[in-house]
């Protein structure tokens, strides 16, 4: 898959294509089908598939300050689309200039004029241009101007209660802990990346050594509790994910402020400062809690562990 920034990197002879667009932050259910069906089109018109989405998140640029929880990272994103058979991961850098363009002209200038686009694929919801004034009509009038087709998707539900799957649901999840609503949404269990950091060193006095996780500023989150977790390495592809009990919180026992995401990973003596890593939440085990003493902690501690393991099969 070519992965582009802006457009400036549009081979010589570019031909027609098949466009999605979108934020498509966490690649969920519906971005999968909505992906998926333009790589279909793509495939019946013999033409490549492009999937085109923005950096920084249009509403930090649009409101900034109202950024919401990053559900992916730019480059998780790119690595789900490609997993996906997309051709071309095309990230258009998101300015108060592009939030001005009108939708007719976003069309005849990046749709049109640049991508060449033959089919545009979008979301029954989908909205673009100054102030989102163009939808799905305004996009299909365009078309037929401009001599491309307009397909839209229809959101994807849940079996269960009829919920849309959305970005905005699967946030409300992770910052509830319902990390298994949020997998269900997302087709797999929500991630948070990030750097290995030096932290106070009271985990492995407690016997329970942990991995200090520094993350991406606007990463979703999970609840303040404790998780059964599958651990990887980023910079180590190859290598099976590890299970881990996670801590989110303050860890309130040692009356401590700062919030962290501390990994204890199960049957490893390894250091892992420096290290770019993953943490996929399978379950959350309980809320945080404080307790009445370092001992009591540790006993509940070991309570986790098993239950992470018998959780994980490991």
């Amino acid at each position: 898959m070519q992965r582009w920034r802006g457009l400036d990197d549009l081979p010589g002879g570019w031909g027609r294509c098949v466009a999605t667009i979108g934020v498509f932050d966490g690649v969920h259910l519906g971005h999968q089908e909505l992906i998926g069906r333009a790589v279909a089109v793509a495939g019946e018109r013999d033409l490549p598939s492009v999937v085109v989405t923005f950096d920084p998140h249009p509403a930090e640029v649009v409101r900034p300050g109202s950024h919401p929880a990053q559900l992916t990272t730019l480059n998780r994103k790119a690595e789900l689309v490609e997993e996906l058979g997309v051709d071309v991961f095309c990230v258009l850098p998101f300015t108060p200039e592009l939030s001005k363009v009108p939708a007719d002209e976003f069309v005849h200038e990046i749709l049109v004029e640049r991508l060449h686009v033959a089919a545009v694929v979008v979301g029954e919801n989908f909205t673009f241009g100054h102030r989102a004034q163009g939808d799905i009509a305004t996009l299909a009038a365009l078309g037929q101007r401009f001599g491309f087709t307009t397909e839209g998707a229809r959101l994807v539900t849940g079996q269960a209660g009829g919920v849309t799957f959305s970005s905005t649901y699967i946030r409300a999840c992770i910052d509830a802990g319902d990390v298994r609503a949020a997998a269900t949404a997302l087709g797999r269990p929500p991630r948070l990346e990030g750097i290995v950091v030096r932290g106070d060193g009271r985990g492995h006095e407690l016997g329970f050594p942990t991995a200090n996780l520094s993350t991406p500023r606007f990463a979703a989150v999970p609840a303040d509790g404790v998780y059964a977790c599958r651990f990887a390495l980023l910079n180590s592809p190859d290598r099976e994910p590890l299970a881990a009990a996670v801590s989110v919180g303050t860890n309130p026992t040692f009356s401590g402020r700062e919030r962290r995401v501390e990994a204890f990973v199960l049957d490893v003596d390894e250091d892992f400062y420096g290290q770019r890593v993953a943490v996929d939440f399978v379950e959350r085990l309980r809320g945080m809690e404080r307790y009445p003493s370092s001992e009591a902690l540790v006993t509940q501690m070991h309570l986790d562990v098993e239950e992470t393991r018998e959780l994980l099969g490991d």
